[in-house]
């Protein structure tokens, strides 16, 4: 039975000619181990840690289709290339979860033939995938690829602020891009849960769509009351932790003043070392891709950091792992529910015209990749 799979395989390559090839390849898969299972895989998002690899340092708007050869080429600048050094000449499999059914498994699994589970083994964007059947998240009976497809980052960077927020003592919590499948899916968790949450957006209509989601709490960065919003916001809900998408810029920035505004309305005596609440922002993202800039005008008693959920979650042992994929199952189609703007095909992810939609990476515009779809 070996080498009984055969499809095809999405790679990344920054050749040393500062050229990125993005590349269909075939693939073959052998018979899975006793422990492994394969998986058609049917249904991959595609999310902003996945558009870093796949692109890497490129710049986009150089980007061709060679249609013959199943790849899509972009150039490279020259001043970025050592940033990419690691990486040159080397092809990287890319796609970060996915969902799928399972049509082989070793003589461990045979329980998982047919189930629909979802994985999060990197690889992804491919028609097949050989997994531990241990990493498998199994789905009820009935559900669909597409609605587990993003089972893994998003609820469970969600859970993990939440986890976050309860571990380090905090009370409520803001969160920047909140207009995004992740933001929308915190809100929902946040109103499960009873959890004050203020969502920092962008533009005016993200703000209605958060509101009409039953979002108390929403500002628009752009606007020019939002500082004094910000803050009076946050002197309400009490929230000392942000969780930012952005990572550049002046937003963090802006978080700590308004948290340290807030903070200041309850101290009865001057400090000239600010208030002694802890003040945190996590940076999980990098949206904008300018320096993080401080003034450094909120006291002494803050921090800013990054976090990462595949950092985080280690840390909470397998027990707490199991409880939180426990509640993204129960919770698939409410809580934590995924809404994308288009379905696409393997092949489809090297066009031009697709790339210049997913790679904005904007809020609805969220892509589904099919690889058995074409």
């Amino acid at each position: 039975m070996s080498a009984t799979f055969t499809g095809l395989q999405l790679q990344s390559t920054i050749l040393n000619s500062g050229t990125l090839a993005v590349t269909l390849v075939p693939q073959t898969l052998d018979e899975p181990k006793p422990d492994e299972v394969v998986i058609a895989v049917q249904a991959t998002p595609i999310n902003p840690s996945d558009i870093g690899l796949l692109f890497g340092a490129a710049d986009m708007q150089t980007a061709t289709t060679d249609r013959a050869n199943k790849c899509l080429r972009a150039v490279v600048p020259e001043r970025a290339m050592a940033g990419m050094r690691a990486r040159i000449d080397q092809p990287l499999a890319v796609g970060n979860e996915g969902a799928g059914v399972v049509i082989a498994a070793g003589k461990q699994a045979v329980d998982l033939m047919g189930r629909t589970v979802a994985v999060m083994p990197g690889g992804m964007y491919a028609q097949y995938r050989t997994v531990k059947a241990s990493d498998c998240l199994v789905l009820p009976e009935g559900t669909p690829a597409s609605a587990a497809a993003s089972c893994f980052i998003n609820p469970l960077t969600a859970l993990g602020f939440m986890e976050t927020m309860k571990r380090e003592g905090h009370k409520a919590l803001v969160h920047t891009a909140a207009a995004s499948n992740l933001g929308q899916m915190l809100n929902r968790l946040c109103q499960a849960d009873g959890v004050d949450i203020v969502n920092i957006v962008r533009k005016p209509e993200q703000v209605a769509l958060l509101k009409g989601l039953g979002a108390t709490h929403v500002y628009d960065s752009t606007a020019p009351t939002f500082m004094a919003e910000l803050t009076e916001a946050i002197a309400a809900t009490g929230a000392t932790l942000a969780f930012d998408a952005t990572g550049g810029g002046t937003l963090a920035n802006q978080i700590l003043t308004a948290m340290e505004g807030a903070l200041s309305r309850t101290l009865t005596t001057y400090s000239r070392y600010g208030s002694p609440t802890k003040k945190q922002v996590y940076l999980y993202g990098g949206l904008d891709t300018r320096p993080t800039e401080l003034t450094r005008s909120y006291g002494m008693s803050w921090a800013i950091g990054g976090w990462l959920v595949f950092q985080y979650l280690p840390q909470l042992g397998e027990a707490a792992n199991k409880a939180l994929r426990q509640r993204v199952v129960d919770e698939l189609t409410t809580t934590f529910a995924s809404q994308y703007a288009k379905e696409i095909s393997l092949s489809d992810m090297i066009q031009t015209e697709h790339v210049a939609m997913y790679n904005q990476r904007a809020t609805n515009l969220k892509v589904l990749v099919n690889p058995s779809k074409g």
